[in-house]
């Protein structure tokens, strides 16, 4: 017997989860949920599905499961809590919270009630960062000396659409949220490879000048003014990590990471990704490996291992690298849409397969805690003109030393 899901939020974001959850073979039931009705309507048409919900209160009053929630990222972490306590479990798409007080309650709540909660972090999933977790598991880092992360969002690159779908007429009291408080595709892809948590830290803020006035004083919720922030971060494994959240910035736009270790390192920018260590003769371009594209699925091989088998096709996963294990993903997937990188697909069954299972899932609420409060403290000391604060931390996951 399968589990049954309430999507909450049906935007544009949503869109490109509900044809899997749908799809997936340990889900029985989809109800849709999201306060403008008429959107409502035409989802649950163009998606075929029969079971709506008006609002949250009254989804986490039927007998969903779990809930997916995909609304505006400041009510992330409050509508978690809300259907955790109704003994629900939680998928959320990010950031993990915007402020620390929320972020301790929503990891109190998941201790109390014993529900699963799982952060939607798509980095967790991208190719490089799946690379560098199997070379850190296998050792060939050696001891982390330096790791890095950057996200590279320019306004001029959709955000002004996503930020007035998202606000409506006051979407630019909310557009100008300090771009730390949206750390976890950055600070998630070095977490989730070496394991080792962020203790301390120094950032600091660029002014913003641009003429739209998002970061002018007084006109968004936090007063803040700085459109890009840099971060330096110390490790709890001894480490250095530098973390750039960039939202005005003449680049194309990324999502990316690269660490340096005694043994090995790997490095990722504009040019291409390679692997490296001290022989110069023994670097590896990686390009071709962590691109993602359509790949032959091979009943119980991974992409790679189907690379050498097309002619024994029975089917196609679309966007997924080399580096991607298709073969732990549902056979109905196929041929569905997968999008950042190739994560939607795991995300979903990862969290599925959590809930019917009753597994942690590896970006639990721990960890989504370690992926976002960094940043809140990050843009404290920004504030501050850089001075080193301490970073709370709430332990491992169960399991795992707490």
């Amino acid at each position: 017997m399968g589990i049954k899901v309430g999507m909450v939020g049906v935007g544009a974001f949503a869109q490109s989860f509900i044809p899997l959850f749908t799809a997936h073979p340990l889900v029985d039931q989809i109800t849709l949920c999201d306060l403008d009705a008429e959107k409502l309507r035409e989802n649950a048409a163009k998606h075929q599905i029969n079971d709506t919900s008006p609002s949250l209160d009254h989804l986490i009053s039927t007998d969903v499961d779990a809930v997916a929630v995909i609304t505006q990222n400041w009510l992330h972490a409050p509508q978690a809590v809300q259907a955790l306590r109704a003994g629900k479990h939680v998928y959320s798409a990010v950031p993990t919270g915007v402020t620390q007080d929320e972020i301790t309650e929503l990891v109190k709540t998941v201790e109390e009630t014993g529900q699963i909660y799982m952060i939607g972090e798509t980095s967790y999933y991208y190719p490089g960062v799946v690379y560098c977790r199997k070379q850190h598991e296998q050792g060939a880092f050696g001891d982390i000396v330096y790791s890095e992360g950057e996200y590279y969002h320019d306004w001029d690159h959709g955000l002004y659409d996503v930020m007035k779908w998202r606000g409506g007429d006051r979407w630019m009291e909310f557009a100008g949220s300090p771009p730390m408080y949206y750390p976890t595709h950055t600070t998630s892809q070095i977490i989730s490879i070496t394991g080792a948590h962020m203790t301390h830290v120094s950032c600091q803020g660029f002014v913003d000048h641009h003429k739209d006035g998002i970061y002018k004083p007084g006109v968004n919720l936090w007063n803040n003014t700085f459109s890009n922030e840099s971060a330096l971060f110390k490790m709890s494994d001894g480490s250095s990590c530098r973390i750039n959240e960039f939202r005005r910035i003449g680049h194309p736009g990324t999502v990316r990471m690269a660490m340096f270790g005694t043994e090995g390192s790997f490095e990722h920018n504009s040019a291409g990704a390679i692997w490296v260590n001290k022989q110069a003769d023994q670097s590896l371009r990686l390009d071709d490996q962590l691109a993602c594209r359509e790949r032959p699925a091979i009943s119980g091989t991974s992409s790679e291992e189907a690379m050498d088998k097309v002619t024994a096709s029975d089917g196609t996963h679309l966007s997924v690298a080399a580096v991607h294990d298709t073969s732990r993903l549902p056979k109905e997937f196929i041929g569905l849409p997968n999008g950042h990188a190739g994560s939607h697909q795991f995300l979903v069954d990862d969290f599925v397969r959590a809930c019917h299972n009753n597994l942690l899932p590896p970006n639990n609420v721990w960890m989504a805690a370690r992926y976002a409060i960094p940043g809140i403290i990050a843009h404290d000391s920004a504030c501050q003109g850089g001075v080193l604060l301490e970073i709370p931390d709430y332990g491992d996951p169960p399991g795992k030393g707490r």
